[in-house]
């Protein structure tokens, strides 16, 4: 499997004056990437996360061709991003989390258009593209709006469709399940699974929900201060972290602390209590423990914040 996605040793440096009296500014150096190294295969899709202001934008955007790196080598498909932009938007996609690339008095369908001819794309291939989007990202009652009248989570999903119409071999995310409810984030993810199987559209996603990543890649890297500190699967993500996941339990009255093997109570609400176990771990056995043993009225499994994750990884590394 060849790599589509090829980075040794970039860096991007900002020069930033900043005022160092009444008369005097200063210039200092900001080092937003700082020599990282990493490879994608064809086909693959993997999470690049981190802290905010730890450098993932600034990669995506020397990705893209957006920024000139400061140093090392960047390839894309083979392709130096910033030489030759023009010829390798032929071959990307980008969404960017709040910015659309939409155009913000047309409607969709419009906008779609537009995005037709700009990118040459057959008839046929188009219309293809077009009907899939839609029908699976739930648009049809959208088309004829516009943008501007779309909410956050609906001008996501557009944004979506805009981005895959031309068959891009990469398509980048930034924060893709933003603003979408229960429903539309599943329609989402299962829409990015299909493409990424059945075409071979490598994904590099950055999101702060980390059901998306656990749901949609098997790879995942963490960026902090500009360099790669991880780099691998989620299961040892966790497992460097010491990450725990909480059971949130009703009973049907107040009662001591829940005592059972692998989970440890950690708060108690009247009849409401926190149970933490290793995010490593299974639910099931201590799910079972609980009903078997409490009078039980409903409980639920929330999954660890990112930001804590990776604070956890940090601090123990």
């Amino acid at each position: 499997m060849d790599d589509l996605i090829e980075l040794d040793g970039v860096e991007k440096v900002f020069q930033v004056r900043r005022k160092a009296g009444l008369m005097r500014r200063e210039r200092r150096e900001v080092r937003a990437v700082d020599g990282i190294s990493f490879r994608v295969p064809r086909g693959e899709m993997v999470g690049y996360i981190g802290p905010n202001g730890a450098g993932k934008s600034t990669t995506i955007k020397m990705l893209t061709g957006i920024l000139v790196p400061s140093g090392g080598r960047l390839r894309v498909a083979g392709i130096d991003p910033s030489k030759e932009r023009t010829r390798l938007a032929r071959r990307i996609g980008v969404v960017f989390g709040q910015r659309t690339t939409l155009w913000w008095d047309l409607p969709l369908r419009d906008s779609y258009a537009l995005v037709r001819r700009m990118y040459r794309i057959p008839d046929d291939r188009y219309r293809q593209n077009l009907d899939r989007c839609v029908e699976l990202l739930n648009l049809s009652a959208l088309l004829d709006v516009p943008v501007r009248q779309l909410s956050l989570g609906q001008r996501m999903r557009g944004d979506i469709a805009a981005a895959l119409l031309h068959d891009p071999e990469v398509l980048y995310l930034d924060e893709p399940t933003i603003g979408l409810d229960v429903v539309s984030k599943a329609k989402v993810r299962e829409f990015l699974r299909d493409v990424n199987a059945e075409q071979g559209t490598t994904v590099l996603l950055t999101t702060h929900d980390l059901t998306d990543i656990e749901l949609l890649c098997k790879r995942v890297m963490v960026i902090d201060h500009g360099r790669l500190v991880y780099d691998g699967g989620l299961d040892g993500l966790h497992a460097v972290g010491e990450s725990e996941r909480t059971l949130v339990v009703d009973l049907e009255r107040e009662l001591p602390p829940i005592e059972i093997p692998g989970a440890r109570t950690v708060r108690v609400e009247g009849p409401r209590q926190w149970l933490a176990f290793p995010a490593t771990s299974s639910a099931a056995p201590i799910v079972a423990a609980v009903a078997d043993g409490y009078p039980l009225v409903d409980l639920s499994v929330r999954e660890p914040e990112i930001e804590d994750v990776i604070a956890r990884m940090l601090h123990g590394a």
